[in-house]
């Protein structure tokens, strides 16, 4: 039989539960009431109407949107920009924890000191545009895929994954056998860090999805503009999507100005539409992830 609970229990699930369903209304409302305003009238959500409902059900915004070319390219973009970098970041970064878990790494220690000191202090966003710009990567996809797909914390995350999980007995076990680094590495440590990769891999495409300030930065063409820089255009420059060919200009003008506040509650959900679809694949291995590092008993 269970014991029962004394009173400071029951009093210190109460505030617990209490909290938990105050920031999961924090947290959820906000995403909720982008949603309902995406398809309400426009004239319902300037007039404070819609607060728990959606008022005067309007589906003209997500028409525009789904209507206009610069959505789709800069989607086609986004995605080659977050599966190219994701890639290589994952890999870099799983290829750099994996050497510095090694004891047998000369210098890993000041190699690890090197890289800890550039999470704190860097060059600074002039010298590093003038790296770029020697590089000749300005206005090409490949400075939105390189530049920022590596991160020191996560390099850590994964050399303490490697050290807690390969056991150096392994290793020379398959040293034994005539296995050589590299094929270890493919054949044992890979196929054992699923969760650790997982969780790199939805760090890095999380950070790619949302980036705008390098391609803000470093690409001046349009073509090559990912979808955050055109959601950032509507958003904080007023730049709003064009109204339908066979609208004169004046009721184009007036059709643009009336919807240009649902425009950008639509965008917002079309844009993190395909991270909120992926996420709940990837929870399973997100929560194994998070605990690398902990205490073992």
């Amino acid at each position: 039989m269970f014991a029962r609970e004394s009173k400071s229990d029951i009093m210190f699930n109460i505030i617990v539960t209490a909290i938990a369903l105050v920031a999961l209304l924090v947290t959820f409302y906000p995403l909720y009431f982008i949603t309902i305003a995406s398809i309400s009238s426009p004239e319902d959500i300037l007039s404070a109407k819609v607060i728990f409902k959606p008022s005067g059900v309007d589906f003209s915004a997500y028409q525009f949107i789904f209507e206009d070319e610069r959505i789709w390219k800069g989607y086609a973009n986004t995605i080659l920009y977050t599966v190219c970098g994701t890639l290589f970041g994952v890999g870099v970064t799983t290829l750099a924890g994996y050497a510095l878990s090694r004891q047998d790494l000369a210098g890993r220690g000041w190699l690890m000191k090197v890289m800890v000191f550039t999470m704190f202090f860097n060059g600074g966003l002039i010298p590093t545009y003038m790296v770029v710009k020697e590089l000749n990567l300005l206005n090409t996809p490949f400075v939105l895929m390189i530049l920022g797909s590596v991160w020191v914390y996560n390099i850590i995350i994964s050399k303490t994954f490697f050290e807690q999980t390969i056991p150096k007995e392994l290793l020379e076990a398959a040293f034994i056998d005539g296995c050589g680094n590299f094929r270890f590495f493919l054949s044992v440590v890979l196929p054992v860090s699923k969760s650790v990769i997982a969780v790199i891999a939805l760090f890095y495409a999380v950070g790619h999805w949302n980036s705008y300030f390098n391609a803000l930065i470093y690409v001046t063409e349009r073509k090559l503009y990912p979808l955050q820089l055109i959601l950032r255009d509507i958003l904080v420059q007023g730049q709003t999507l064009p109204a339908p060919s066979d609208a004169s200009e004046l009721e184009a003008l007036a059709e643009k100005q009336r919807i240009a506040e649902v425009i950008k509650y639509g965008v917002v959900i079309v844009s993190s539409l395909p991270l909120l679809v992926i996420y709940p694949f990837l929870q399973r291995f997100f929560v194994k992830g998070v605990m690398i590092g902990s205490v073992k008993g």
